[in-house]
């Protein structure tokens, strides 16, 4: 312990660098504690975070509710396997499946893992109930996603730098462009053995791409027309994150399967889920999918002291309020502004464009000047910058945000 307080900032950055694979390029802040929507670097300057870990801590960091039951649970039992019952797994199944209105939960860890589960999940069903000869089922999905970084999930990713090298790809997808309802109608009446349509409702990683309104509903129709599966992967959007606590709820919308993950444990740890009726859910059998570490006891008490975080803070109400003031508020700015084209988003879950091209580093230098004024955050697709703070979050500090988001803009516009 003692090395590591007195750790620089440097130091970790080194020692990162040596002995750790270069999968990722972080802005240079090295953290080491956090509280609500507040993080610390190891020389102790106070930041507000803007990123929330991807939307994975909606709740605000280290909720001590959420803490509570980590620690309460931890000192009781962790993880038996799936061999055994638990005494947590079955009561975290029923909460959550009331919770969202489904009969069934398949329990995993990471939101890539509930997308694989969902992917199988939908063509199982798609043999056994549909009828689809086996081998044939084809599943669409939209250009431009991010929906992980599995070998399956990349084969239908238009993201080179997430493809190049890594083939032979995954048979069985369909691609089609975001929001484009024509799109969608087109490939169901033309391509046979469709088994399902896998969307995001607003493209985060892409840069916060938010549909037509009517986008979703219409889709959800022609999966109903179709007899297709509508499958709404709700990693990032979901569990209050858009101002609804799914994204899809916007819009009136039930997916026939829901995938979550990230902040249904609040990012205290790692928790996804698959969520469907019992008509779809019914087709695995045991053996069939698993996971060592799925359902753990563990998991179950963080992720239902996490989701009851959200509803007894109407976190989502918040990040709706706060969401229309600060779109408001960057509109306002960006009337006269020659850096930043527009703001675009649902709730707290929100992205600016940089007026300069993709491949420039202007965005990024923003977010690192940013990062010197108290604020962090980071870039995606190369001009855009994501806003994505915790939803605890007050409007005494989402104002004194944009006012260090506009500070840092200013002198950006020469």
């Amino acid at each position: 312990m003692s090395v590591l307080e007195q750790m620089t900032s440097q130091d970790a950055i080194d020692l990162e660098n040596k002995y750790g694979a270069h999968n990722y390029h972080p802005l240079p802040v090295v953290l080491s504690k956090g509280e609500g929507v507040y993080v610390w670097d190891v020389e102790g300057k106070k930041y507000y975070d803007f990123l929330s870990a991807y939307s994975a801590v909606n709740q605000g960091h280290c909720h001590p509710k959420i803490i509570g039951a980590l620690t309460e649970q931890a000192q009781k039992l962790t993880l038996t396997s799936r061999a055994f019952y638990n005494d947590v797994l079955g009561v975290y199944e029923k909460f959550a499946t009331q919770y969202f209105g489904f009969d069934k939960m398949l329990p995993m860890n990471t939101g890539a893992e509930a997308v694989e589960t969902a992917i199988k999940l939908c063509r199982k069903w798609a043999y056994e109930k549909r009828g689809i000869e086996e081998h044939k089922a084809k599943i669409v999905v939209c250009e431009n996603n991010f929906h992980g970084r599995t070998t399956t999930i990349i084969s239908f990713s238009n993201d080179e730098d997430a493809r190049k090298n890594f083939g032979p790809y995954t048979p069985g997808f369909v691609k089609i462009p975001y929001d484009s309802i024509e799109a969608l109608e087109e490939v169901l009446k033309t391509e046979s053995d469709i088994a399902g349509f896998l969307v995001e409702p607003i493209q985060g990683e892409a840069g916060v791409y938010v549909p037509a309104e009517g986008y979703l509903k219409k889709a959800k129709e022609l999966c109903e027309k179709y007899g297709v599966l509508f499958i709404a992967d709700e990693v990032q959007t979901g569990i209050a994150r858009t101002g609804k606590l799914l994204a899809v709820s916007h819009e009136e919308v039930t997916p026939d399967i829901l995938i979550l993950g990230k902040a249904i444990s609040g990012g205290v740890y790692p928790v996804s889920a698959v969520l469907a009726n019992d008509t779809i859910m019914e087709v695995i059998k045991p053996g069939q999918h698993g996971s060592t570490f799925g359902g753990n006891p563990l998991a179950g008490a963080v992720a239902m002291a996490a989701l009851n975080v959200v509803e007894d803070e109407q976190l989502a109400e918040n990040a709706e309020t706060l969401g229309v003031l600060f779109r408001e508020k960057m509109n306002d700015y960006i009337k006269t502004s020659k850096i930043v084209n527009l703001v675009r988003g649902k709730g707290l879950l929100n992205a600016i464009v940089i007026n300069d091209s993709e491949d420039s580093s202007t965005a990024w230098d923003i977010c690192v000047a940013l990062k010197e004024n108290g604020l962090l955050a980071k870039p995606t697709h190369g001009n855009i910058i994501r806003f994505a703070p915790p939803l605890v979050m007050t409007e005494e500090q989402l104002l004194e945000c944009v006012g260090i988001i506009t500070k840092t803009l200013e002198a950006f516009e020469a």
